[in-house]
């Protein structure tokens, strides 16, 4: 694999990673901040029905604010899972192409006098 493919198989890998784990670090402070300001218990008025589990605690939410951070968390898992492979995909590549580069090198050092 030439040099410009690894180069953009590496940016697309990064294009999904880091924009995945920012997704997974945001969804993880909203569901600290849900921890900290939603009730322990429904309250039926404000349509706080829906229990989340976090940390070992439940809180209860609207049901939009329920389908709001599960879409996120779950798109973020989905992008980053996909960087993911494609990192791995990259390192592959990498690395074989290294092997074949090194194996040339040793041809030409081999030559004999």
């Amino acid at each position: 694999m030439n040099a410009a493919k690894l180069a953009m198989l590496r940016f697309f890998a990064l294009l999904f990673l880091l924009p995945g784990l920012a997704g997974l670090i945001v969804s993880a402070m909203i569901s600290t901040s849900y921890l900290e300001t939603m009730p322990k218990s429904p309250e039926p008025d404000q349509m706080r029905m829906t229990p989340r589990n976090i940390h070992g605690i439940v809180v209860y939410q609207t049901v939009e604010e329920d389908q709001r951070l599960s879409l996120m968390e779950g798109a973020s898992v989905g992008i980053f899972v996909v960087g993911l492979g494609l990192g791995l995909v990259y390192l592959e590549k990498w690395g074989s192409a290294r092997s074949h580069a090194s194996e040339y090198d040793d041809e030409l050092t081999d030559t004999p006098r």
